[in-house]
């Protein structure tokens, strides 16, 4: 396996990662005795993971009170708009848990975009206390990500010129989709202690291959982080990937 691939945990089916994911994000965050940051990712995969935290003993053992919330990307849209990532965390997990207000940071998405991502890289920038990032003291302690079939990640679209933005911590992206998004760059997806994909089903096999190869550029196989990197796949993402890697899940 890759270095820059990661360590690879394979799971029955959906619901088993999320059950799975859920007790290592819960296990993590009690494990640390002060603030901890999480990062949360919009689509089906993590919202099955957020119903799982926020029902059961999750909700009961999780730390909610010290942990923050915020994006790693979202649609330009209302807040209460049904393509909204907040909207769709909030729904899933962050109004049935325990979750102090002050603790949630969504995307701004009022005004002009350029400005809301400015905005939200301001938020960043005074939690974390300084405006550029130290590789010794990551901005986030979870950084949850999806992979696209397309290789795209958050909103790292393939060939938009965000793909090579290194100062900004957030930027707008108003191509390669159909609506505006604003998403974070390399640099604070990277800060973090540990990044998990989240990629489920048979149609993300062949990206999931192929990044497991080496060599592609497809943005999410373009990540350095400074942390440690794991992927959550269920068994049809990893129908195509060589036997030596389910043998190490």
């Amino acid at each position: 396996m890759s270095q820059m691939m990661g360590r690879i945990e394979i799971l029955e089916d959906a619901p088993a990662l999320a059950r799975h994911v859920a007790g290592w994000m819960t296990e993590a965050a009690a494990a640390v005795a002060g603030d901890f940051r999480i990062c949360l990712s919009g689509g089906s995969t993590p919202r099955r993971l957020y119903e799982t935290l926020a029902s059961g003993e999750f909700v009961t053992r999780f730390p909610w009170q010290r942990v923050s919330w915020y994006w790693g990307d979202e649609r330009f849209v209302p807040y209460d708009h049904p393509e909204s990532n907040y909207r769709m965390a909030r729904e899933a997990m962050l109004a049935r848990a325990p979750v102090p207000a002050a603790n949630i940071h969504p995307m701004p998405v009022d005004g002009a975009p350029d400005d809301a991502a400015r905005h939200y890289e301001h938020r960043l920038q005074e939690g974390y206390g300084a405006t550029v990032l130290d590789p010794a003291r990551p901005l986030f302690d979870i950084m949850l990500l999806g992979l696209g079939p397309d290789g795209h990640t958050a909103s790292l679209i393939p060939g938009e010129p965000v793909l090579d933005e290194r100062k900004r911590w957030v930027a707008a992206v108003s191509h390669g989709r159909p609506e505006i998004r604003i998403t974070l760059t390399y640099p604070p997806i990277e800060s973090s202690r540990q990044i998990a994909f989240l990629v489920t089903g048979e149609e993300k096999a062949t990206i999931l291959s192929e990044i497991h190869a080496g060599g592609s550029i497809v943005p999410a196989a373009r990540l350095r982080p400074v942390g440690e990197l794991i992927w959550f796949v269920d068994r049809a993402a990893a129908a195509k990937l060589p036997q030596s890697a389910h043998d190490r899940a």
